[in-house]
């Protein structure tokens, strides 16, 4: 087991902290502790940093209700930087992002590969920031029936799909369904780790027999 005297803080006493999602493995944010907010951090399992502009303590989710669960901590090879993994309340960026880290410099687009993540940014993104004849915006203004309606003829679309055997019609659907699903969970506030949440929690639950699968 690593020691906590191992590490090795910087001259003003503080460690980076790279704080990664414990479920989608999107790296969050970059934050400072010392040693005294990494026991906080140990002992609450929250996350508590070391605020350089404010020179105090600084609990991440005091104000604004997004805490952060801490599920492990790890040092590097060099024992300097430390990797927490966390289950989030709510977005890591005081700009309401998800990741602090959404400023592109770079990106090869043979790599880059979209997400359903980045689907259900856009479109909670749509909600805050209306846009002129956007479909998005459309389904928000007509309310939760229209977008029901759409789902279920989505889910319908989907069986008829499948039941000919046609695969390219089939995912063309199950994309259509996905979109709504987004649009739905949106309305109403759901986020995709509250499903993976959901789902971790079932697998965690599930009888050993049925998690080979």
């Amino acid at each position: 087991m690593f020691l906590l005297d191992n590490l090795k803080y910087n001259k003003d006493g503080l460690i980076p902290a790279v704080v990664q999602d414990y479920l989608t493995s999107q790296v969050l944010m970059v934050a400072y502790m010392n040693n005294e907010s990494l026991k906080i951090t140990l002992e609450e399992k929250m996350t508590c940093f070391w605020s350089r502009s404010r020179n105090t303590l600084w609990r991440k989710g005091q104000t604004s209700g997004n805490r952060q669960h801490v599920v492990s901590v790890a040092a590097d090879c060099d024992a300097d930087t430390l990797l927490i993994k966390v289950l989030c309340d709510g977005p890591a960026c005081h700009t309401g992002k998800i990741s602090c880290f959404y400023e592109d410099i770079y990106g090869d687009s043979q790599t880059d590969l979209f997400s359903l993540r980045q689907l259900y940014e856009l479109v909670t993104d749509r909600k805050a920031n209306p846009a002129e004849k956007s479909y998005t915006n459309y389904l928000f203004d007509s309310g939760i029936e229209k977008i029901l309606k759409k789902v279920g003829e989505e889910s319908s679309e989907i069986i008829i799909a499948a039941m000919k055997r046609n695969k390219s019609e089939t995912v063309y659907e199950i994309a259509d369904l996905c979109y709504h699903l987004l649009v739905l969970m949106a309305d109403i506030g759901i986020s995709p780790d509250d499903i993976i949440r959901e789902l971790a929690g079932r697998h965690k639950n599930a009888p050993s027999d049925e998690k080979r699968t």
